[in-house]
Formats: structure tokens, sequence, C-alpha cells
């Protein structure tokens, strides 16, 4: 019986932003701009958690985990973002398109479940300040961040897995800046619904269930905040994650703005820039939201600099 290799496409041609040469080179100067910022910006959160003894509290240890995250996330996606607007489109291998997307997805994933441990760990310090130290004691937490990362990379296994074993016998041009999964879903030759019911079943509930956790942490977090007397114990509790919902309402809303409110009918230019938000901005902005809003972030950063 003759056997036939089911990847029949050997490589993937990422279209991009197709744009005159002119625009190309301020489009690759301002996402380069972004992308150095961006480094940057959760090194020095990972370096001032590392170093600095009075960012020692638990949600400062979940705080560099997100920043980690946020820059793999970026590295993932960027420089190869930024080689496909020098040369207006860029071919890859079918393993390193199937790579970034285990990466992008599994990053993804563990920035949701981060940012749910985050909000217990937030919705425990207002609701229940006296056993704070005891519930949030340095064992737990790393077990919190231990899991998130592993149930995020061992979803993603199972569906890069199953979407390899798919045929793809071309066309092989994917009309976006990175490889995701309903792009090449649309390229394969075979039956794809078992891989969207395994998605669906699997992905759907790792991305949304925290967003469902994070909404009844908050409720309970408002409920309390409401019963306190003093208006400065309302703002001064409020303030403590005002840092934290800004950045979940950021990143969930770009997230479901590109894959649950946008048919396939709309431009795909629209869910470039919406997959923008949350690919490029978010781990950009993210630092800057938690360094702005926060006191002690700052304190750290003048010692670390040796200017107090």
């Amino acid at each position: 019986m003759n056997t036939v290799n089911e990847t029949v496409v050997t490589e993937f041609i990422l279209l991009g932003f197709q744009s005159p040469r002119p625009h190309r080179s301020l489009l690759f100067l301002i996402f380069l701009l972004f992308f150095m910022a961006t480094v940057c910006g959760n090194l020095l959160i990972i370096v001032l958690v590392s170093l600095c003894k009075n960012l020692s509290s638990p949600m400062y240890f979940f705080l560099s985990h997100l920043s980690s995250c946020d820059l793999l996330l970026s590295a993932v996606i960027v420089p190869l973002m930024l080689n496909i607007i020098l040369r207006n489109s860029r071919s890859v291998s079918v393993f390193q398109c199937f790579a970034q997307f285990y990466l992008f997805g599994a990053l993804a994933t563990t920035e949701c479940l981060l940012l749910s441990v985050m909000s217990y760990d937030r919705y425990v310090a207002i609701c229940n300040p006296l056993q704070y130290s005891s519930i949030m004691s340095f064992p737990r937490c790393v077990h919190l961040v231990f899991w998130s990362w592993l149930i995020s990379f061992s979803i993603m296994l199972n569906t890069t897995f199953q979407l390899y074993k798919l045929k793809f016998c071309g066309p092989n041009i994917i009309d976006h800046f990175f490889c995701d999964l309903a792009p090449l879903l649309r390229l394969s030759c075979s039956d794809t619904s078992f891989v969207e019911l395994e998605n669906l079943l699997t992905g759907g509930p790792a991305t949304f269930l925290p967003l469902m956790y994070i909404t009844g942490t908050y409720m309970s977090i408002f409920a309390t905040i409401l019963k306190i007397p003093t208006t400065i114990g309302r703002q001064k509790a409020f303030f403590t994650c005002s840092s934290h919902l800004t950045v979940v309402c950021l990143y969930y809303g770009a997230l479901m703005g590109a894959y649950l409110f946008l048919s396939k009918n709309q431009s795909t230019n629209i869910n470039k820039i919406l997959s923008l938000l949350y690919t490029v901005m978010t781990p950009l902005v993210n630092p800057i939201i938690y360094s702005l809003r926060n006191r002690e972030i700052k304190i750290a950063f003048l010692k670390l600099l040796n200017i107090e």
C-alpha cells in the first residue's frame, strides 16, 4: 500500500499588513519601538520583584509571572511580524507555523489563568484580610502559578497535535501576521470539525471560565468594599485592585472582540487590528499600568537606581 504524507503543503506564506513601502517602513519603526518598550518594561518588573524585598508579597510574585508571560508572548509574535512588514510577506515552514500557534495559544491561556489567580489574591486580601498571610502562603502561590503554566501548555499540546494531523493541500497563504487557528483551519483540505470541537471543549473553558471566576470574585470584592464605613477606606481598597481590573478589561475586551464578536464575513483587517491589541498592546501597557499606579514599584525602581 502506498503511503502519502498528509501534509502536502511544506510552508505557509503570512501576508501581514499589505501596504506600500513608505508605510511599511513607518509600521516597522512603530512596532520595533513597541517591542523594545515591551521587553524593557516587563524585564524591569521581573528584575524589581526579584531583587527588591518590599515587593515580596504574593501580588508582586504573580505580577512577575504575568510579565514573564507577556514578554514571551511578545517574543513569539512581534519578531516574525517585523520580518513580514519588511518583506511585505514571509514564508514559514509548517513546523514553525504550528510551533508559533502552540506557543501563542499556551501563553494566551496562561495569561487568562494568571489573571484569575491574581483576582483570587485580591479577593483574599480584601474579603478575608486577617487570614491573608496564612491563605496566600508562598507554597500555595507557587502551586497556583505552576498549575497555571502546566495546564495551559498541556491543553494547547493536544490542540496543536490534532491540527498537525490535518491535511494541507493548498493554497498556503495566510492573510494574517501570525499563525492563528481560524486561518489555518480554513486552509485545510480535510474535515476540521473534530479540531474545532476539541478546541471548543478545551480552549473555550480555559479562556472563559477564568473570566467567569474573575467576575465572581470582583462581585464579592465590590460588595465588601461597599460595606467599608469610610470613604477613604473604600477608595484605598478599590485602588489595590484597580490596576488588575484595568488589565483584565483590556485583555479580555480585545480577546472577545477578535474571537467572539467578529463574524467570518467581516474584514480581516479588523481582525488583525483586534489581534494587535492582545498580542502587542497588552504586553506593552501591562507594566505601564502597574508601574504608574503603584507607589511600591516606583519606590523599588528609585532604590534600584540608588536615587532614594
